[in-house]
C-alpha cells in the first residue's frame, strides 16, 4: 500500500491507520483465533503501517505525520470486548514508543481515540449488549450506551472524527507527538 502510494504520488506524507475490528466475546469465551484476529488487525496492522511508512519517510528526509485509530476502549475498557481493549491499549503505547524512536527523523506520531460513533461497528456492540441484557431494540441500547452517556448529549459521526485526523495531519500539530487525543463528546475525561 505505501509502495503503490509512494509509486503514483512520488511523496509520502502522512499515513493513517484507520483498520479496526471489534470481538465482543467474553474473557471466558473468546477462542484463540478470535483473540488473534483482533490483535493482528487492530495491533498489528497499526505497527505494520507504522513501520513502513516511517521507512520511506526517513528516506524522503522530509519527516511526516503517522496517525492511528485507537478507541475511547484504549483508556477505559468495555466488557465483553477484551481483544479489543486490549488491541487499543497496546495502539496508545506503540504510538508513544514510535513517538520516541521516529522524532529525531522529524517524523510525529499521534492517535485519535473516538468514542461510541455510529458505524456498523458501533452496532453491532449495541447489538451484542442488547442481545446479553434481553433488549428488543438495538437502537435504544446503541442511545443508551453512547450520546446519552456524553456531556453534550449528542451523537457522533464518522465526520466529527475526520475533522480530528486533519488537525493531526495538517500542519498546526506540527509540535504535537506521542499524544493519543480523545473525541468522544465527554464520555471519558482524561
Amino acid at each position: 500500500m505505501v509502495k503503490e502510494t509512494v509509486d503514483k504520488l512520488g511523496h509520502l506524507d502522512v499515513m493513517v491507520a484507520n483498520a479496526g475490528v471489534l470481538e465482543t466475546t467474553s474473557l471466558l469465551d473468546i477462542s484463540v483465533d478470535q483473540w488473534d484476529r483482533v490483535m493482528a488487525v487492530n495491533t498489528r496492522g497499526v505497527f505494520l503501517c507504522y513501520q513502513t511508512a516511517a521507512h520511506h519517510m526517513i528516506k524522503q528526509g522530509t519527516g511526516g505525520k503517522l496517525i492511528a485509530a485507537c478507541s475511547i476502549s484504549g483508556y477505559r475498557p468495555s466488557g465483553k470486548a477484551p481483544a479489543y481493549c486490549t488491541s487499543k491499549w497496546a495502539v496508545r503505547g506503540l504510538t508513544q514508543t514510535a513517538a520516541l524512536e521516529l522524532g529525531a527523523h522529524g517524523i510525529t506520531v499521534n492517535a485519535y481515540c473516538p468514542g461510541s460513533v455510529k458505524t456498523d461497528m458501533s452496532l453491532v456492540f449495541a447489538s451484542r449488549l442488547a442481545k446479553d441484557s434481553g433488549a428488543s431494540n438495538v437502537e435504544d441500547v446503541y442511545k443508551t450506551s453512547s450520546h446519552r452517556t456524553n456531556a453534550i448529549g449528542q451523537e457522533l459521526f464518522p465526520e466529527d472524527i475526520a475533522g480530528l485526523v486533519s488537525f493531526l495531519a495538517g500542519k498546526d500539530s506540527a509540535h504535537m507527538t506521542g499524544q493519543t487525543i480523545i473525541c468522544d463528546g465527554g464520555m471519558y475525561f482524561s
